[in-house]
């Protein structure tokens, strides 16, 4: 709904803007590279070799449980739920 109105999917930090989109791929990407190290993309919340994946991960479980139990307009897309389910995301 918000991309037919145009809605910018940008997030301001100090430095410049960044889309949410590619925010989102860089946290996955990092996720990826946790499964393959750990076996599992179970990273603890307060996870201290990369605080920002731990907080990222904990939103998109909840994020993800919103999904699965048919609210598909809560900040997560069906792309985004595929990529997660193909990585063993739970």
């Amino acid at each position: 709904l918000l991309n037919n109105i145009g809605f910018e999917w940008k997030v301001n930090n100090k430095r410049n803007t960044v889309p949410w989109d590619k925010i989102w791929k860089t946290r996955y990407d990092e996720l990826v590279s946790y499964a393959t190290e750990f076996g599992n993309t179970n990273v603890p919340k307060k996870f201290p070799q990369n605080p920002l994946l731990g907080r990222w991960v904990s939103k998109q479980r909840s994020k993800y449980k919103i999904f699965k139990n048919g609210n598909e307009s809560y900040g997560i897309t069906t792309y985004q739920v595929k990529l997660l389910n193909n990585i063993g995301f739970e």
